[in-house]
């Protein structure tokens, strides 16, 4: 059974940083690309940013260039998201979801995660 979990979520201040944890199983983790998405508070689920089976990045939001990087472990069967700068209006729930390919819709994801909440406050 396909599983994603994701970690590393929590409370920082602005400016500060946290790294989120996306630990993949029961698929072909090395074929398929794993997207982050987050959601804030009465607002629709949004992608942030992707990284394909072969290790490209994708970024869906300019807001986040420069500060977010993806990575990718294959030993690991893990992918993570590094958050720096971080600000007040990235604060929201962040899902992984896995898929063929990078893309923006949130259908062409097959499995997700149940989140992680990050809180970016002073």
């Amino acid at each position: 059974q396909a599983q994603l979990v994701e970690s590393g979520g929590g409370l920082v201040q602005p400016g500060g940083s946290l790294r989120l944890s996306c630990a993949a199983s029961g698929f072909a983790f090395d074929y398929f690309a794993i997207g982050w998405f987050r959601q804030a508070p009465g607002k629709e689920r949004e992608g942030v940013l992707c990284i394909s089976a072969n290790g490209d990045s994708r970024y869906f939001q300019d807001s986040v260039t420069g500060r977010f990087t993806i990575s990718r472990d294959s030993a690991e069967n893990t992918v993570y998201l590094q958050m720096n700068s971080l600000k007040p209006e990235d604060t929201g729930v962040y899902y992984c979801a896995a898929s063929g390919w990078c893309g923006l819709g949130t259908g062409m994801y097959d499995w997700w995660g149940q989140g992680t909440q990050v809180t970016v406050s002073s």
